[in-house]
């Protein structure tokens, strides 16, 4: 399966390279958080293929009642789970809490209550599928792991035990920035899963 992951920040030529036909072949597209609902609809309607995402720490609170807080044509997926021609793929949004009143920040204790609501399904994943989950997708990182040192961009310890725990293939994310093409600072492995931060877009095979 094709994707395209993308996260935080809006390439401009991206513009430019879809009605050129670049992301031909692309089935499926991941949304890791902090980029304008707009540009994500825009990527939906121009490349008509299914979209699932989670929100990041500059993104609006998710209110059914609000379009504005949601992406039309995608689904938002934090904390719940989706199948995409036999993928499991699985969603947490936020980030590591840094303002009292921020939006989609959590302390690292709020955010290991948000993943333990997330184990009856996964369990169920497992007892049906025989895995909890092939793709995680969140906006942070994992503690540790291609995150940085200050308060904003650390990482999250809930992610990192959620991807020990569930061993999936792959895990995408966000919110950090690299500059460089550095695989060593994008790709890691944790057990058997690849983590990869996918700012600011990635096309990626699985």
């Amino acid at each position: 399966m094709k994707i395209l992951a993308v996260s935080d920040q809006i390439v401009e030529r991206i513009y430019t390279l879809v009605p050129n036909r670049h992301f031909q072949g692309i089935e499926i597209i991941l949304g890791c958080g902090d980029l304008p609902y707009s540009f994500l609809e825009y990527l939906v309607t121009m490349l008509n293929m299914p979209m699932y995402y989670v929100p990041g720490n500059h993104d609006p609170q998710f209110l059914l009642t609000n379009k504005n807080s949601m992406a039309e044509g995608g689904s938002n997926l934090d904390l719940k789970t989706a199948c995409h021609k036999n993928v499991l793929i699985s969603g947490f949004g936020g980030s590591h809490r840094y303002r009292p009143d921020g939006i989609n920040q959590y302390t690292q204790s709020e955010a290991y209550l948000r993943a333990f609501r997330m184990l009856p399904t996964l369990l169920l994943n497992r007892i049906k599928h025989g895995r909890a989950m092939d793709i995680l997708i969140s906006h942070s990182p994992p503690f540790g792991i291609h995150d940085d040192l200050d308060t904003a961009h650390n990482g999250l310890k809930a992610l990192h035990w959620l991807i020990r725990i569930t061993q999936p293939r792959f895990h995408f994310h966000g919110h950090t920035h690299f500059y460089k093409n550095n695989l060593e600072a994008q790709e890691s492995m944790v057990g058997r899963t690849k983590v990869i931060n996918v700012y600011p877009y990635k096309i990626l095979e699985v």
